[in-house]
């Protein structure tokens, strides 16, 4: 009686969601299948003239990418040990984790343009928009994986009167070291992704030409940067699941992305 209630419940909150969204227009929605068929057919073929500015583009968004997510890491390696209970009290850890959460909470997007605004537009910006975000983020992956690593590990490192520091080099660190490869390898996928429209706000990379080639109604060169996009993201997830399965120890369970 209760689930089915619960059913009622949620099939009631879902069409009256739609409804205020606008989704049960019904003659509204026949129009954006139309407008979505016409614009389809716009995309092709797709403008070759456009490709190696796409390609350069593409490249800058990789850099953009790598940057960010290696100068995110290298902050939230520290701050996540800090964040660490088990290695620190609550006085340390609480307000370290309460940092990254407000860290996390700003998207990569909104981090590009507070970076547009501080140093100017270009891939600076946008490198800097995806550290801060990579640090929220990784930040919180690596204080977790910290915390799931052996007890009987940790109990015994600290039972030599180890401090932190040494609990951190001989028994955390160690035991973390593949899920920290992995949670860096996805971090950078997604990393790719989030660059892709850094140039949206004007933070550098392949969104400036999507946002460009969308602006001036060039929907075949459009579709070119996005097929190129699509390919180089396809390559880099092939690429890093191969990496991770190959670093990965301890079962056949790995990190998902």
């Amino acid at each position: 009686m209760r689930l089915r209630l619960a059913i009622v419940l949620i099939l009631g909150v879902l069409v009256a969601s739609m409804a205020n969204l606008g989704l049960l227009n019904l003659p509204r929605m026949a129009q954006g299948i139309a407008n979505v068929w016409k614009f389809t057919g716009s995309l092709f073929p797709p403008e070759t003239s456009v490709l190696e500015t796409v390609l350069l583009a593409m490249l800058e968004t990789l850099q953009i990418a790598f940057v960010g997510t290696v100068l995110g890491a290298v902050l939230a390696l520290p701050l996540s040990l800090l964040a660490t209970r088990g290695l620190f009290t609550t006085p340390v850890t609480e307000p370290v984790r309460v940092l990254l959460a407000v860290v996390r909470t700003i998207p990569a997007l909104l981090w590009g343009i507070i970076f547009v605004i501080a140093i100017g537009l270009g891939p600076g910006a946008g490198s800097l928009g995806i550290a801060l975000y990579t640090l929220g983020y990784l930040g919180k992956l690596f204080y977790e994986t910290f915390e799931g690593v052996d007890p009987e590990v940790m109990e015994g490192v600290r039972s030599v009167g180890c401090g932190p520091a040494h609990l951190a080099s001989f028994a955390v660190l160690p035991e973390a070291a593949n899920n920290l490869l992995a949670q860096l390898l996805f971090m950078y996928e997604y990393n790719v992704r989030s660059s892709s429209i850094m140039g949206f706000v004007g933070a550098g990379g392949i969104g400036y030409y999507l946002l460009g080639y969308i602006q001036v109604l060039r929907y075949d060169a459009l579709m070119t940067a996005i097929l190129v996009t699509l390919v180089v993201v396809m390559a880099i997830d092939f690429i890093s699941a191969r990496l991770r399965s190959m670093f990965w120890i301890g079962g056949s369970t790995q990190p998902t992305s």
